[in-house]
């Protein structure tokens, strides 16, 4: 059935949509399959996200059609398809009459995915207007708040150097503590792996103590603050309550140097919101594991990595992984520093729309994957700036001289970078980063070609 007539008008102006502010916009790549026309299946995928069925139904009154979900600009030869969801269709809590992520994805990543007259259908931005976005939650704390912490000033607080401890599975408690300790001589900040949890050969309960009093030895020997990003993710929030709650414990007097990790994509909406509602004080680490199933270029369905992450502000996460944009082991490129942009901007540019933030607390780009001291400059050059959460595994335990001089030489090409340096000419004054070259050759001579002449008493 056709439902262009009632699904489809593409008189609508998205610049008035936009100022009348009672719509929810996304933007698609569609594909029809063979046999339906384009105009006819974005209709159809409308209703199907909305108010419609594949027949006629005799239950629909004129207030019905007023809610309906319309698409009002379509391009056939690049796939393009936009689509007006009316704010009433999104549900709201019972309790406090707040929006929820898990209805947003419903209604705009629902049912729509697995029609049969639609190839593929993919959301690549997404507008939510002002009376909506005052409804999410957003972030309660952010980078800002760690640098407080760290002793440094709340804006512009430069980079936190991060690991995540390896192997990312197998050691036991006293293994992995000494390595928290180990990071914690030369580094900021240390989270767990997303799998990391409560393995019957590192339980929760016996590893977590370990780590506390780690921290507190690692403060005690550097004099400074450190930080500490627990896995929390479970199935059951009461879980994960139990969790949260055993950990701060434990961590006692530095309980604001606790991060709560959550598997954002794996767990979903509600372990999110358990974790921002329950847990406010604690910085919110949405980990995205997984995320690449539906956000990878080569998936023509679901919705892009720029979407998760302007999903994941509007929930409250207080930092979320963004990829390496192309700079580290991770699938990406250079613009996908647009995804920092828009989370962490109080307004930005999308693909395909412009989103005023008005004052929502920002969200922090956490990065990771293959990174290690040798990239990093690229990689700010590239961002325009440092101030960013930095987790190099790897490139912090496979640093010849150890844990310590691995974040060291992070730091210290950060500095570099920072100041306009030559790498190798800061290298030379700079033993741990100096070191990294001949930790990581691959990447010293893809990158920095002559590296071992100019560093051969260091190497």
């Amino acid at each position: 059935m056709d439902q262009s007539a009632r699904y489809l008008n593409l008189s609508l102006r998205e610049a008035d949509l936009i100022a009348q502010g009672q719509h929810v916009l996304c933007a698609y790549i569609m594909r029809p399959k063979p046999g339906h026309a384009f105009a006819a299946t974005a209709a159809h995928f409308a209703a199907e996200s909305s108010t419609g069925t594949n027949v006629e139904v005799c239950t629909t009154d004129d207030f019905t059609r007023g809610v309906d979900a319309l698409v009002y600009a379509i391009d056939e030869a690049s796939g393009l398809m936009k689509i007006a969801y009316p704010l009433s269709l999104f549900d709201r809590n019972i309790t406090d009459g707040r929006a929820m992520i898990a209805s947003f994805l419903t209604l705009t990543i629902g049912n729509n995915q697995g029609m049969g007259d639609v190839d593929y259908a993919k959301m690549h931005d997404f507008y939510i207007p002002p009376q909506l976005l005052t409804l999410f939650d957003g972030p309660a704390v952010n980078i800002a708040d760690l640098w407080r912490v760290l002793g440094r000033p709340v804006v512009d607080g430069g980079l936190i150097v991060g690991t995540i401890i390896k192997p990312k599975l197998g050691l036991r408690p006293k293994p992995f503590a000494e390595a928290c300790l180990a990071f914690w001589r030369g580094g900021d900040f240390i989270k767990n792996d997303e799998p990391q949890g409560n393995q019957v050969f590192a339980p929760l309960k016996e590893t977590i103590p370990l780590v506390a009093e780690a921290m507190r030895r690692a403060q005690d020997e550097t004099g400074q603050a450190k930080l500490f990003s627990a896995n929390i993710t479970a199935d059951d929030p009461f879980e994960m309550i139990a969790r949260g709650e055993f950990i701060l414990e434990a961590f006692g007097e530095n309980a604001s140097h606790v991060a709560f990790l959550v598997d954002g994509y794996v767990a979903g909406p509600s372990a999110v919101t358990t974790c921002r509602r329950r847990f406010p004080a604690q910085f919110l680490h949405y980990h995205r594991a997984g995320h690449g199933a539906v956000t990878s270029p080569q998936s023509k369905r679901g919705y892009t990595g720029f979407v998760l992450s302007k999903m994941a502000r509007l929930q409250g996460a207080s930092g979320i992984h963004t990829g390496t944009m192309g700079f580290g082991k991770m699938e990406g490129d250079a613009a996908d520093r647009a995804i920092a942009y828009m989370i962490e901007r109080d307004a930005a540019d999308g693909p395909y729309f412009h989103q005023e933030w008005l004052g929502l607390k920002a969200t922090t780009p956490i990065i990771s994957g293959g990174m290690n001291a040798l990239r990093l400059p690229g990689f700010f050059a590239n961002l325009g700036h440092g101030n960013v959460i930095q987790t190099s595994g790897g490139g912090a335990f496979g640093h010849l001289d150890g844990a310590a001089a691995g974040a060291l030489s992070l730091r210290q090409a950060y500095d570099a970078w920072r100041q306009g340096a030559d790498l190798l000419d800061y290298a030379a004054g700079h033993p741990e980063l100096a070191r990294a070259f001949a930790s990581f050759p691959a990447d010293a001579d893809a990158l920095y070609p002559g590296w071992r002449n100019r560093l051969r008493p260091a190497a």
